[in-house]
């Protein structure tokens, strides 16, 4: 597990306000680990989830920075959903 993993999961909980997330879903980050993101909020995790969004490390810190968009980076194949495409959305409002 990677240290920016750990930062994320931060990050993540900070953009939530110390709220929950309102499903499950799980972000893998290609060769450093995943981590999960339900209605306790973010945890380093590898649990099963409705969606699933993988990236590499450079693409997710362009998103959690806001110099990713979320949306632009699915379309051009920088990150992947497998799952519940409305959660994804939702998911996405939630990282941008």
């Amino acid at each position: 597990m990677s240290e920016f993993v750990g930062k994320a999961v931060e990050i993540l909980n900070e953009k939530m306000g110390g709220g929950g997330f309102d499903g499950v879903a799980r972000i893998v980050l290609k060769d450093e680990g995943s981590l999960i993101l339900d209605k306790s909020g973010a945890r380093i995790s590898d649990d099963a989830a409705d969606v699933t969004l993988t990236a590499s490390v450079d693409t997710f810190r362009g998103i959690l920075d806001g110099d990713t968009n979320p949306t632009a980076a699915f379309m051009t194949g920088k990150l992947t959903v497998d799952g519940d495409m409305g959660l994804a959305l939702k998911l996405a409002s939630v990282l941008g």
